[in-house]
Formats: C-alpha cells, structure tokens, sequence
C-alpha cells in the first residue's frame, strides 16, 4: 500500500511538471520544474492525497512567482487565500509564503508565530534550495539537489496552510507580525558570534577584575559562562545596563548602541527602576544573576527566555551595571547530568552532603535521580536550601501516593515556581487544569506554564510556574494549598477505600477496596458519592447463588412528592420489562431507570439497578420493608403479581394480608358477583381504608 501511494506521488509531481513544461517558457521552464521538484521532494505523500495537479501546479508556481527577485538579507512573505479565479488555483486554507535566506530557526520561528496568532497548522512545506541571482537581484537558475557552486546561495522557501482567515486586516496583520519575527531571527543569528565573543571577554574580565567574593566562586561562575558559550545556550540578545540613581530610587538604564540580537536598537523602556528585593540583588557582589525574562521567545522556542546577569563592578568592588544575555537553552543543557554543569554541581554536591547518605547507598542513588529529573530551568535559579528542602521532600515520600508542593519563588518576584507530587493514576488532563486555577487563583497569577515529569515513580511531578502581576508575590501558607490541591484532585477511589475502613475497620475494609476499587463504573462514580458506594457494596455481598435480586426503596432528599425510587441489586442483567409489570401492580410508575454493572475483581460481573418511581406511598419508613418482601415474593412465585399488590404501598399491608384480600375477591366471583377482577382490584385498592379494616376483621 505504502508502494502504490508513493508511486501515486511521483505520477502526481510528474504531471505537475508537464504541465509546467506546458505553460512557461523553454527559458523558464527547466528552472521552474527543478523548483517544482525540490519543493515537493519531501512532503509525505498523505498530505498530497487528494490534492488536484492543478492546484498543486499553482501552488509550487505561486511561490516561483515570488522568488523571482529578492535581495541579500530579504525576507518575502505572502498571506492569502488562493481564489480560483483570481491567482489560477485555490485551496480551502489560508496559504502563507515565506522566501528568506536559510538561516537556522525559520520555520520553527513561523510556527510559533502561526500559533501566537492562533492559526490551527494544516501543512507546511520547508525545502532549501539552491539558486543564483543575477546582479539586479533576479533569479536565473536553480541548482539540482545536492548540486553546489561557489556564486549559488541557499534560500528558506516554506509554504504554510492554515485555517482559512477571511478577514483582509487580518491577512496583513499575519504578514506583518511573520516579517517582524524573520526579522528578530536574522538579527539572532546575524550577532550570534558577537554575543559569543562578549561571553568570553567577560570570562577574561572576571578573571582580571574579579568582584569582591571568595575565588572558587568566581572560577565557577567563569565555567559556567564557558559552559555556555559551548552551545549550550541559543544566544538571542545582549544589551549592557548602567545602575542610576533616579529622584524616585535606584534603577538599571539601558546604554545606547550596546544591544545584539533582538535587542539591537532603542529599548522600549530606557529606564526600569528596581524594587527593594531587586535592587538588593542586584547590589550583591555575587557576579550573576540567573532567571527569566518577562517575554516569551518568538525565535526558536515559544518558551521564556533565559536571563543571565553579568554584573559590571567600578575598581572599589561596587555593582555600576549588568550586562544581560537573552536566549534559551539548548537541548544539550537539558540532557547533561546536573553533576556535570558549572553552577549546578555545586548545589547537587551541597544537597548530597547535607544530606549525609553514603554515597553508594540507596538513598543517594535515589537523591541524585530526583535531582537530575528536576526541571532543569528552575534548577539553574533555586538557592540550594530550597532545592535540598524539595529533593528531600520528594524522596521522604518514596511511593507514597500524596500530593505534596514544593514552591521556589523568582529572587525578583516576578513569577513563583510550584512544583506539585500527584499520584499517577489520579493525573489527568483535568486534574492537572483543576490544580493550575487553583494556583493562580492562590497567587493572583497571569500566566500559567507547565511541565510534566513521568518517570517510574507512582508519582507524577507536574511543574507550574505562575507569573504575577506587577512583581509582587502575595504571601502564602504551604499546607493550607497543598490541602485545596490534595482535596482538588482527590479520587473517587480514595474516598471509597477510606470510608470502606471507616465502616468495616482496616482489615475488613482494605479487602473489600481490593475487591470493589476498581468496579464502579464512571456513571456511577458520577452519581454517588463513595459512602453511598459502601453501602450498595453490603448488599452485592449478601447476593446469593439463586440468582435472586436485593431490593433497597428510598427517597432521595430532594425528591418531589410522590417520587421514590428503589435500587435492585443483580447478580445478572435484568430486563425493565421483567420487572416493571411487577412495580406497576404495587402502585408504581416507573419514570427513570440507571443502570450500572459492576465489575468486582477477579469475579463475574454484578449489577445495580436504580429506579425512579412514582407512587402515593405516605410512610416510607411504615412500608419499605413489606414492599421489598412483596417484591420478591412476587419474584419468587409466592405472590400473585396483580394489582391487589398495590396495597402495600396504599395501605401498608404485607404480602400474607394482601393473600386474604385476594382471596375474599375470589370468593365473591366464584359466588357469582358480576364484577369482574379488574375492577375488584381498582376498587380495593381505590378504597384502601375500608379495604384495611375488611382485612383486620
């Protein structure tokens, strides 16, 4: 199958380019189906199914006419809606055409641009081709795969479909905002090297002029900027900063004509004056500062960016200003050990010290996976304290299966990371929105990011981080969240293996759990609650062999009048026409039924049935226990199933008083009344009171 759709492919891109040969120029044409070719190569041969030659004609030709002239550094992008009519092809999207130079991080860039702007991604096209440009900037030839010469240059050609826009504002909106951010990425990759060559004229400064700390601290803070400087951090932007003093406190203004990157030219602030805790940090002789950035990255990775800190000092040993890098980092940061990374060895080697484990033991073993599968983000920010606090934590639990939180708030009170333990077998998509609301709600947050972490554990460590308003984080109680997020994501199950025990006792209900735990359907955990379950519970484990049914009649608190229902207990299926004869001759209407089979470990399948019934029945409490023996009598062979049965629940007569009145109205037949059965019944049943002192002589 995979054969022929590929082989359908090639037929397919081959009568596109016929029809190129068809329709251009000789002088064109061979360039244009090299284009053609190229364009298509890689696309997966399901995401052309369907597709007509003519529209795919169009669209490889559309996207030929716009790279016919483009200068050095140029970013082309169109955004439109294909019409027939008008461009002589069409497609049910929105199609975005991009023609730059290839640079690193364009397509990931205008996919995070598409989603920002909230476009749906239907496809998207990426070949790198070769061409030549004559002086005046015109495309004159494309190169054949593989093919290089020293005059030809390699262009990003992407063609994005997108769920259709219909607005024109829109449109150009869309187009402006993705030459903004090839903008942003031309200007990353452009200053790339010079950022690089400002990390190592810091390393040689610290070693110079080194600040007024002890010198393994320095040396580590020197490695650790060779460390990044080692691809494994995606510089974006660099700009140095002078610490003022300003009428209203102390800030950090930016110095003009020192940005790189995407923080090349006029800063939109100048000036930020700093908060007491900020400019206490910023005052400390400790050289760096490591965090994030307010804004998200709009190159490469839609993630904050990374903020690192370079503190500038005056000969006296005084902070006078920050040099400031912003970029994310690299896959490789995230998949190094964190005894291997400048910075964080320090703290991993703190944590285990402090916490005295011999170093082959299984405490430490476990201590240094916890602290590896860390988020690696937060790991480069928390003070050791904080981050011995939570690896213990974590390892104090063990399998365990609680919610736990551990908190790390931003040394600028811009954002506080919340990192929360919650059994495995209870996370899940809404759990985990239940539990993100909470936290924000907790600390008046904005934004909400986070991360998840599945290892072997029981134990799921889900990752927050709430950014809050006007850096300010509101104060908190620990335990007292950590109990709205425990109650939040409570199961249904954990109710019910606690209220088992509280009925039962440890023993007797911890067998019961192993056995139910697991057998309630979703209906029913939706219906009732798990004290309820513990009571039907009791009454599947009293069903017999026999196959006969257990009956409980109730009435719910908020049931109108004359509404009662009645929950039959099965060791099979029973059909509503089996029964709702029967229901029907003891007075009741059924008016609702819900089903639910239950399916105990390692055992056959039970049900429960759950009635809805409409009755006159007054005391519930005077005739249950007569209309659950009647029921069964009934169900049995003892009982005529009649009408004369709805004198239970009118009259409050049990099953032997109703046998007396069944048979005084035999009597009266056989004796020759002209009444038939029919309306001795109705009229018995009618007149229940005098019917209730016929049977009591």
């Amino acid at each position: 199958m995979a054969l022929k759709t590929v082989a359908h492919e090639s037929e397919l891109i081959d009568t596109v380019c016929a029809r190129v040969r068809e329709r251009l120029p000789n002088e064109r044409a061979s360039a244009c189906e090299t284009f053609v070719r190229q364009y298509y190569q890689w696309v997966p041969a399901e995401d052309l199914a369907g597709r007509s030659p003519l529209d795919l004609y169009g669209a490889a030709v559309a996207h030929w006419n716009l790279a016919q002239r483009r200068a050095p550094g140029e970013a082309k992008v169109r955004v439109y809606n294909p019409d027939l009519e008008q461009h002589g092809w069409q497609s049910p999207h929105t199609v975005v055409e991009v023609v730059s130079d290839d640079m690193p991080f364009v397509v990931d860039s205008i996919n995070i641009e598409l989603a920002r702007n909230g476009y749906g991604i239907d496809l998207v096209i990426h070949p790198v081709i070769q061409v030549r440009r004559d002086d005046h900037e015109k495309l004159v030839d494309v190169l054949e795969t593989g093919q290089e010469e020293p005059d030809a240059v390699a262009e990003s050609i992407v063609h994005a479909e997108v769920v259709r826009e219909p607005d024109r504002h829109r449109l150009d909106e869309l187009r402006a905002n993705i030459e903004r951010v090839l903008c942003e990425v031309r200007v990353a990759v452009e200053d790339w090297q010079p950022m690089r060559e400002r990390t190592r004229a810091l390393i040689e400064e610290l070693r110079c002029d080194a600040p007024p700390i002890a010198p393994q601290e320095i040396d580590e803070v020197r490695a650790f900027l060779a460390w990044v400087e080692e691809d494994n951090f995606t510089y974006l932007g660099y700009r140095e900063y002078e610490l003022v003093s300003e009428d209203d406190g102390m800030g950090l203004r930016a110095i003009a004509d020192s940005g790189l990157g995407i923080l090349r030219g006029t800063p939109r602030t100048a000036y930020t004056k700093l908060r007491p805790k900020a400019l206490a940090l910023a005052r400390s002789p400790y050289p760096l500062v490591l965090t994030k950035a307010n804004s998200r990255a709009t190159v490469h990775r839609p993630a904050y960016l990374d903020y690192i800190g370079v503190k500038r000092f005056s000969p006296e040993g005084e902070v006078i200003g920050e040099r400031r890098f912003l970029g994310l980092y690299t896959t490789t940061a995230y998949r190094s050990s964190a005894r291997d990374i400048p910075l964080l060895r320090g703290k991993v080697e703190g944590v285990l010290e402090r916490a005295g484990f011999a170093p082959e033991s299984h405490d430490a073993k476990a201590l240094i996976e916890i602290l590896e599968t860390l988020p690696r983000d937060s790991l480069f920010q928390v003070d050791t304290e904080n981050l011995f606090e939570t690896s213990i934590g974590i390892l104090g639990l063990g399998e365990r299966q609680r919610v736990r939180l551990f908190l790390w708030p931003d040394p600028l009170d811009r954002f506080i990371s919340c990192l929360v333990t919650i059994p495995r077998d209870r996370f899940n998509t809404e759990n985990r929105e239940r539990v993100g609301r909470i936290l924000v709600e907790t600390f008046g947050g904005t934004h909400l990011d986070w991360g998840l972490h599945l290892g072997e554990s029981l134990l799921a460590r889900v990752h927050y981080i709430v950014r809050c308003p006007d850096g300010i984080v509101p104060g908190y109680n620990v335990a007292e969240i950590e109990a709205r997020l425990a109650a939040a994501t409570r199961a249904w199950t954990d109710d019910l293996r606690a209220a088992l025990i509280d009925e039962h006792g440890e023993d007797r209900g911890s067998k019961l759990y192993k056995r139910y735990g697991q057998a309630f359907p979703a209906a029913y955990r939706a219906d009732w609650v798990a004290r309820h379950a513990v009571a039907d519970i009791g009454h599947l484990e009293q069903l017999s062999d026999s196959g006969e049914p257990i009956l409980s009649l109730y009435r719910p608190l908020e049931a109108s009048d004359g509404l009662i229902r009645c929950k039959l207990f099965s060791s099979g299926g029973i059909s509503l026409s089996d029964v709702l004869p029967s229901f029907e001759h003891m007075g009741a209407d059924v008016v609702d039924e819900r089903p639910y089979e239950i399916t105990p470990d390692a055992g056959e399948s039970v049900w429960i049935y759950d009635f809805g019934l409409r009755s006159a029945a007054g005391d519930l409490e005077r005739v249950r226990d007569m209309f659950q023996e009647a029921f069964l009598a009934v169900w049995r062979g003892e009982l005529e199933d009649d009408r004369l049965n709805g004198l239970v629940l009118r009259a409050a007569l049990t099953g032997r008083e109703i046998t007396i009145v069944r048979a005084i109205a035999k009597y009266l037949r056989q004796a020759g009344s002209a009444f038939s059965d029919r309306y001795m019944e109705r009229t018995l049943v009618g007149n229940h009171e005098i019917t209730t002192k016929l049977v009591k002589l």
